[in-house]
């Protein structure tokens, strides 16, 4: 059973979990049709693959060191740290630490992009949607 989203004007605690992290799972906290909230857990050494979406979004590091893998090259991130992504950039996660992110994704009616709310994963090779 999903998690029910928080709605707007609720406060939404997203402090570091420190000791209480691990084990912990990747939430989406909230969802408008305009907004999405995630806090995105990832243990150490755990890969997210290369994927868009069709906005910019930002990745803000709230605990651990996680790097954002890009073809420009490797953006390192650190508690306190955040990044703004353009608009369909490429971009990989990989964790070197028990990490956890606030990623906010900017959604058309509802969705992460045209094609697609799971990120528009794409099977580089054949530039063809990965099911999740």
């Amino acid at each position: 059973m999903a998690l029910p989203h928080a709605q707007p004007l609720d406060i939404i605690n997203v402090a570091p979990l420190g000791e209480k992290l691990h084990g912990q799972v990747s939430t989406s906290l909230i969802k408008t049709e305009r907004l999405q909230l995630q806090h995105l857990v990832l243990a150490n050494n755990q890969d997210i693959p290369q994927h868009h979406v069709d906005d910019e979004c930002t990745i803000q590091c709230l605990e651990g060191d996680v790097e954002v893998v890009m073809g420009a090259g490797v953006r390192r991130l650190r508690p306190g740290n955040v990044i703004v992504l353009p608009a369909r950039q490429q971009h990989g996660l990989r964790a070197r630490a028990e990490s956890a992110l606030l990623v906010t994704l900017i959604l058309n009616k509802g969705d992460a992009g045209d094609q697609g709310g799971a990120g528009n994963r794409r099977d580089l090779g054949k530039n063809t949607p990965v099911k999740p």
